[in-house]
């Protein structure tokens, strides 16, 4: 079981005691995150005008929206992951298939080339045999003479 964590931070000059069971690292990093709207916010003017409350209003609206934007891009990231598995899937599938084209296309080619070497044997053989044939008949030729 995960040990809880308790930590002070500062958050817009106030400290704060942070709990968790996060680590003490991420949790200064969250108190890092909103100090960090707070002074970016804090340079507008218009900001600065606001009551504080309607100030603190505002910086959750922003910190919403940074959270769902990131939502929306997480969730754009994994549409993208989903695709590129599919496509790497169909890509495996398609070697498989091209592996076992190339095996058989291999095989076929063996057989093809044991045919063509019977064949040539076949084709010394006979004309080996015509050649021989040649022979008996100019020598029968030239007995007959």
């Amino acid at each position: 079981m995960a040990v809880k964590t308790d930590t002070e931070v500062i958050i817009g000059g106030k400290v704060f005691t942070l709990s968790g069971y996060e680590s003490e690292e991420y949790l200064q990093k969250v108190a890092s995150y909103i100090n960090n709207k707070m002074t970016e916010y804090g340079k507008l003017d218009s900001f600065r005008k606001q009551p504080i409350e309607r100030q603190s209003v505002l910086l959750q609206l922003n910190i919403a929206d940074d959270y769902f934007k990131a939502r929306k891009q997480i969730a754009l990231l994994e549409e993208d992951i989903q695709a590129k598995e599919k496509e790497l899937y169909d890509l495996k599938h398609e070697l498989i298939a091209s592996q076992i084209k190339l095996e058989n296309t291999e095989k076929s080619m063996k057989g093809l080339q044991r045919d063509l070497n019977e064949s040539s044997k076949k084709i010394i053989r006979l004309e080996t045999e015509l050649a021989d044939n040649k022979k008996k008949g100019s020598s029968d030729s030239h007995q007959r003479n």
